[in-house]
Formats: C-alpha cells, structure tokens, sequence
C-alpha cells in the first residue's frame, strides 16, 4: 500500500474516533457503539494437547432473579431460587473445569417466561463473556417462544462477545438456523498447528411441525443433511480427523438405547419427532462422528452406543427448567486427548472421554467413560504425522 493511501487511512480512522470521543464527551448519556470482543481463532488444542467442552444444555433462562425455580429440593426452592442459580452453577463449572469451550445446546431461553429475548440471552450467556470463554450455540425448541424469530436469535448470538457461532455456513442454501461448523487445530508449535484435528458440527434440529395433522417436534432436514456429508467429505481429504456433533431433538433410534448398556440416567421418554430423516444413515457413512450431544430430555443423562457413534445427553442444566427433586442439576464435559510422538510432536487425537459434573456441594463428578479411543474401530482412519 502507497505512503499515501496509508496515511489517509489512518487520519480517517484517528478522525472517527475523535469524533466520537467528543460526542460522549459532549452527551455522556449517548450510546456507544459496541464492538464485539472476539475468541481468539482458529480455536486449538492447548499446549498439554488437550481440549476440553463444557455442554450446557436447556439452560431455559427467563429473567433472572423474578423468575423461580421448578422442581428443586425444599432446602433449595424458596423465593430465593431463581435464574440466579443457574448463573452461579455455570460460574463454578467455568472456574473449576477452565473449558476451551462452551456448547450451550439449545432451549438456552424459556420464551414463555422470557420477557425480552436479548436480554434473557446476554444474562445467560454472561458468565462466559465475563470469563471470555469461547462458546457456541444452537437453538431448541422454546428459544423463539418470546421476542425474536430463530433467524434474529442466531444472528444476535454470533455477533456477542466471544462467540463461534454462525446462522448458516457460507455456500449453502440449508434449512433453519445454526448449521455450522468449527475446527479445533494442532497446537501453537507443532506441526499441525495449521490442521484441523477435531471437528465440530452443530445443527438445526428445528422447534415444532405438524405432520398429516399432528403436532410433532423438528427434524434435521435434506438439505442440512447434504451439507455435513460435503463438509465432511471436504475436511477428510486433507487430514482424517474425528469429529463431534451437537443438536438439541434426539432422533428416534435413541429410544432404542433403553435395551443396551447405556451409562447414566434413563428416566423419561425420548422426546423425539415422528419423522426419521436419516440423521444416523448419514452420520455412520460419514465416518469421522464418533459422539452426538443431545439436550431437550432433561432427566435423560445417559450416553448409549448406535452404530459405533456414542449418544450423550448433557442432561437438565437450567433452574427454570423442568426437572426432579433431590436429582441436582447438572453438565457435561467432552475432554479430548492429542497423541504424543516421537521428540514430543503432537499428532491426531487419541483419545475422547466424559463425564458429568453435578451442582452440589462437591460440585461432584460422576460417570466418566472414554467415548472413543484411536485405534477401537475399523472406520477409523486418522493420520498420525
């Protein structure tokens, strides 16, 4: 760039904001401009090579101290419990887990209660700006129920401070909104600091439809299905890493997890749509997902096996939620593991693992398991550098 047109670019910016200075100077009270604060990116391992998620799910914010509690213990409800609980339960999870992470799941707002979405959202979501803690987002089935359509809502959570979330991937004509994804590199100094080294697709499972006359829950659709199967093919060709996925509605194949060895909690029905789309079609002939984390079903915890991929639901976060008492809220955690290679080098992942943290005096941790491990099953095809 000439000297020139430097120069004139810089006078201009240095006049832009003098002017502005000079407006709040001159009317303290006036608004100012917020620019949104943004996650360092691309996200990647840390120097330990790990990477850890902390998944929020039905967090069901409404307005915060003025909105109760519902099924809590006695010692626990009162007219002191309220949203606030939920704030304070993410607040302990974000000072004692450190997550690279935040995937909030879907329902994070009770629209019913919700008088103001944004402002339901931004007091939600607050703990991790406050923390500066890089988070994603998609939406359930209550989000739109107040103020702002599912677009708006989509839109207003990718331009908050330190957010990855997106409305729709660039390129594609999907259905919904909150299709997207995200890569997670190889860490500063390795050789694969460039390469994405795990994967991450969060998807639209949609609110409410009517089918032939009766009211089901949303699906994911063709079109959000042709979209993961080219991203995936897409980000294969250059290194076969594996991949996690993140929607709100479990499919219909979970209930079928009630006959295997599932580890958790299943306490209530899957709440699911009547139309099968082929969500699991397309996930096993994909290759690279090896677990799917749920919301929606709040005293549903369990992870449980369909085809080689592993089913998790996060289980009830919110306080606004529905849910049981003497049975705390909780969270759940996805901690990924680099492989270690000779002069330590760091190369694929080897090893994804979970377990829950519960909102108790402890803040306990319970049912940690490995996901998956490089190596266990015949699909996998990571490269190791």
């Amino acid at each position: 760039m000439p000297m020139s047109s430097l120069f004139s670019l810089l006078l201009t910016c240095l006049v832009s904001f003098l002017l502005l200075r000079l407006s709040t100077l001159l009317d303290p009270g006036a608004a100012v401009p917020h620019v949104k604060r943004s996650a360092p990116l691309p996200l990647r391992f840390r120097h330990d090579g790990a990477f850890k998620i902390l998944q929020v799910a039905d967090m069901h914010f409404g307005n915060g101290a003025a909105t109760r509690c519902r099924d809590v213990a006695p010692e626990v409800g009162g007219a002191r419990c309220s949203d606030l609980n939920t704030t304070r339960f993410l607040r302990r999870l974000i000072e004692a887990e450190r997550p690279d992470l935040i995937a909030f799941t879907g329902d994070n707002i009770f629209g019913g209660s919700a008088t103001d979405a944004a402002e339901s959202l931004l007091r939600a979501i607050s703990p991790a700006m406050e923390y500066k803690v890089p988070w994603a987002a998609i939406l359930g089935n209550h989000d739109q129920e107040s103020t702002m359509t599912r677009e708006e809502l989509m839109t207003f959570m990718s331009l908050m401070d330190y957010s990855v979330s997106q409305v729709n991937p660039p390129g594609f004509l999907v259905h919904g909104f909150g299709n997207y994804h995200i890569g997670i590199h190889g860490p500063f100094g390795s050789g694969l600091v460039n390469t994405s080294l795990l994967n991450l697709y969060f998807l639209d499972s949609g609110d409410r439809e009517v089918v032939d006359g009766i009211k089901t829950y949303g699906w994911i659709k063709e079109s959000q299905l042709a979209w993961l199967s080219a991203t995936s093919r897409e980000l294969q060709r250059n290194f076969h890493s594996p991949a996690l996925a993140f929607f709100h509605i479990p499919i219909p194949e979970v209930r079928g997890l009630w006959y295997t060895d599932f580890k958790g909690q299943y306490q209530e029905g899957v709440a699911c749509s009547t139309v099968n789309s082929g969500v699991l079609g397309t996930l096993t002939s994909m290759g690279d997902v090896k677990g799917v984390f749920l919301g929606h079903d709040h005293l549903n915890d369990f992870c449980g096996d369909l085809n080689g991929i592993r089913f998790c639901y996060g289980g009830g976060f919110g306080y606004h939620a529905y849910g049981r008492s003497y049975w705390p809220r909780r969270a759940r955690v996805v901690h990924t593991e680099l492989k270690k290679g000779q002069r330590s080098s760091w190369m694929g992942v080897e090893l994804i693992r979970t377990w829950k943290l519960l909102d108790d005096d402890k803040l306990s941790k319970i049912d940690e398991q490995v996901l998956w491990r490089h190596g266990e099953d015949d699909s996998d095809h990571n490269v190791y550098l």
